[in-house]
């Protein structure tokens, strides 16, 4: 296989039609480059969307409550209703699968912000009164301080944690966060953390919240047992849609509402959302390998009737050789060697240059991890690049089978008498 004599001889045979040799390896090489294109390309697609899945417990979801569409139990269609704290000992105590619930409220009408000051500086952000439950369901950094705690939970202690936004509004680069105090609607709180999103795009509109423990919020601001919606958590082996619907279950038991009004409780299912994804993009990656796949099967039928026309044309030379003794396996070997040796050389070409491309993008992107949207750091796994290469190689030696064996059967007679 690795005889010097018998590759430059190959080399040979292969450069005395330059013109002819590359337009067959070209096809090879766009092949293997457009695989991995797609292949880089699905990857940073998936990146970006993973990236805002990396700021949730995937595993999770909300339930908050809306109007009733039915009468039920003597009440009239179209009434509201309100969760509250025993809500939220009823489910926690009752969910079977729950690993966390969080009980959540927001300082005003949804939407609107309030005015929160610090010195002279002031900006409107939304307040949000939460449990240390929360942080096991949105995933945040912490790069100083903490998130709120049972301590603070239970002393019902003044303390706020602030997104980064909030502190670029509030705070000059180089002062001191933690330990400082902010005016919420006239009331004070001590400042314990500051939290760094890591969602891949609207980062920003998830770094102007403030939170603070759930009991002060009930104390600050007079919302007595009132509970806005609840965030929650299943266990990783669990459902997580069987966890909504059992909270879905007992919030309408609790309340009077009709078992068929599916319109009177609202839920999202982070979960559900994170398996169609996972699902969508698994879909892709097999249509790229798909369509790799076929243009790469297009090349390698290109090198098979390249290498046909190779042994029409070696057919004397190859009588000669069976005259002198050459086993039909060394006529075999010798075309499968330059099928193989075109084949491989084209698709690592095509590897390097696809490769080198999604580098660059990378490169013009920030770097790993870097990028914009829904689409972040276009790479492809070194082990699924070897596997493109493999599968090249193994293209090149099913191609140059059917030319070999056609060189193999040739009668020496014969073949002395062909033009």
């Amino acid at each position: 296989m690795f005889d010097y004599e018998k590759w430059q001889e190959i080399l040979a045979t292969v450069s005395k039609n330059k013109l002819r040799t590359a337009l067959t390896m070209f096809g090879v090489f766009w092949g293997i480059f457009m695989l991995i294109i797609l292949l880089g390309a699905g990857q940073g697609l998936k990146n970006g969307v993973a990236g805002d899945f990396a700021a949730w417990n995937t595993n999770s979801g909300f339930v908050w409550t809306q109007k009733t569409t039915m009468p039920y139990a003597g009440f009239k269609p179209g009434r509201y209703y309100q969760l509250d704290w025993d809500d939220y000992l009823n489910i926690r105590d009752q969910t079977e699968g729950l690993q966390y619930l969080a009980p959540r409220i927001q300082l005003g009408n949804y939407g609107n912000n309030n005015n929160v000051v610090r010195d002279q500086e002031s900006g409107a952000f939304s307040v949000y009164g939460d449990t240390p439950q929360y942080a096991k369901i949105a995933l945040r950094d912490y790069p100083k301080g903490r998130f709120i705690n049972e301590n603070d939970m239970a002393e019902k202690r003044k303390v706020c944690v602030i997104g980064k936004r909030v502190q670029e509004v509030l705070y000059k680069d180089d002062e001191t966060v933690i330990g400082t105090h902010i005016r919420i609607n006239g009331i004070f709180f001590k400042v314990i953390g500051i939290y760094h999103s890591r969602r891949k795009q609207g980062a920003k509109y998830d770094e102007d919240d403030i939170h603070i423990p759930f009991t002060t919020y009930q104390n600050a601001f007079g919302s007595g047992n009132r509970v806005g919606w609840f965030a929650f958590g299943a266990f990783p082996d669990y459902d997580a849609t069987k966890v909504e619907s059992s909270i879905r279950k007992a919030v309408g038991a609790r309340h009077s509402v009709h078992p068929d009004d599916k319109a009177a409780i609202g839920s999202a299912n982070l979960s559900k959302e994170f398996n169609q994804i996972k699902g969508l993009f698994l879909g892709i990656e097999g249509f790229n390998w798909l369509v790799g796949a076929c243009t790469l099967l297009a090349g390698a039928i290109g090198i098979s009737n390249i290498m046909l026309i190779v042994v029409k044309e070696r057919t004397k030379e190859i009588g000669i050789r069976k005259s002198l003794g050459a086993t039909p396996w060394s006529i075999i070997s010798l075309i499968l060697q330059e099928s193989v040796a075109l084949t491989a050389f084209a698709g690592l070409l095509g590897l390097l240059f696809g490769v080198g491309v999604l580098e660059y993008l990378s490169k013009m992107m920030g770097g790993p991890g870097g990028g914009s949207g829904v689409f972040t750091d276009p790479t492809v796994d070194f082990n699924v690049a070897m596997v493109a290469l493999i599968v090249i190689i193994l293209f090149g030696l099913v191609a140059g089978l059917l030319p070999a064996k056609k060189a193999a059967s040739i009668h020496p007679i014969e073949a002395m008498r062909a033009d």
